[in-house]
């Protein structure tokens, strides 16, 4: 699975959700098929970290909670999910 399939791959499956609703990261990692450890490298892509002075699409949010890994869909996210090919090299 290449970067752009995978993160096309975690917008949708964040979007199933639906609005406002944080996904355990163990649970999105068996959805997916994929390991925790490549879900948060894609993840920190994904977010509003500042990488190289630039600051990331802000497309998801992650955090801990309780000792568990959370990710939620962004507004804008949500926005992207209305664009088809948005996020395709």
């Amino acid at each position: 699975m290449t970067d752009t399939q995978l993160a096309q791959a975690i917008l949708q499956a964040l979007a199933q959700d639906g609005p406002d609703t944080a996904v355990p990261l163990a649970r999105l990692s068996k959805r997916l098929g994929q390991s925790a450890s490549v879900l948060l490298r894609a993840l920190s892509f994904m977010g509003d970290t500042c990488w190289a002075g630039q600051l990331g699409p802000g497309w998801v949010r992650v955090w801990q909670e309780e000792g568990r890994w959370m990710v939620q869909l962004t507004d804008a996210g949500r926005a992207l999910q209305q664009l088809p090919g948005a996020i395709e090299k």
